[in-house]
């Protein structure tokens, strides 16, 4: 039974890393066609990525994006996520489901309601405009990171501290935080590349002064096929695998583990 539970772990585990082991060999390829196995291999596709004007400015945008709505993200969520796991109130069940809401209702839907509304305040193409739509999206998977830490959080510590001598606010953060602090780190990425990888919102709202890197992707499929999107996948490829290898090697450093 063992063995029948490995072969289909294996098997799926090749469903899922195939595309990945077909578009890398891709980026390299000699020749403007999505042709694979490709005929010859080279850096044309990478030079014109890294010296092209109309995929360096989506990137760069992304990246700003990200990082302003993680930080929006991460400000709001972190007391919503004390609030709710530590206080009992009425409506409670009620704000859980509004907070999740942006993961039931449909992207296309929750473009549809940015564009109406951001249009009104003039936001519609505009760097923060694409910002908080992200950040409306990206909150509650970082509430559901936040209010998971918080619960296996042992709030026993805090009591030692305070019994110590230590106030509330030195108890935050010398005790809280700290050990808080990988939940938050991962509530933040996951809200960055929720971000970064979206393209939904941002073909309704970016327009062409904040386009994003999956925008351009999108458009640059359907409009020119052009075979930069396999280097601008490879390189996303490479930096979630670099986030994973660093994950992994913290987790297995002995100081960490202490």
């Amino acid at each position: 039974m063992q063995r029948i539970f490995l072969a289909l772990a294996v098997i799926v585990a090749i469903f899922l890393t195939l595309p990945l082991l077909i578009i890398v060999p891709m980026s390299f390829s000699t020749v403007k066609t999505f042709q694979f196995p490709p005929p010859g291999y080279g850096l044309q596709f990478y030079r014109n990525f890294f010296s092209d004007p109309t995929w360096l400015e989506p990137t760069a945008n992304s990246v700003v994006i990200a990082v302003i709505m993680a930080v929006l993200t991460m400000a709001l969520v972190v007391p919503a996520s004390f609030a709710y796991v530590r206080q009992r109130f009425l409506g409670r069940g009620l704000i859980n489901l509004l907070i999740m809401a942006p993961l039931i209702v449909p992207s296309v839907v929750s473009a549809l309601g940015y564009y109406g509304a951001f249009g009104l305040v003039r936001l519609n193409g505009t760097v923060l405009g694409v910002a908080l739509a992200h950040t409306a999206l990206a909150i509650p998977v970082a509430f559901l990171v936040m209010t998971a830490t918080l619960k296996g959080f042992d709030r026993n510590l805090e009591r030692a501290a305070m019994i110590s001598g230590a106030t509330p606010l030195r108890t935050f953060f010398h005790v809280t935080m700290p050990v808080l602090a990988p939940g938050i780190a991962t509530a933040a990425l996951f809200a960055f590349l929720a971000s970064f990888n979206e393209a939904v919102v941002a073909l309704f709202i970016a327009g062409r002064n904040a386009s994003t890197l999956p925008k351009k992707m999108f458009e640059s499929i359907r409009l020119e096929t052009d075979p930069v999107i396999s280097v601008v996948s490879t390189i996303l490829v490479a930096i979630l695998v670099c986030f994973m290898l660093g994950s992994l090697l913290r987790r297995g450093n002995p100081r960490n583990a202490s």
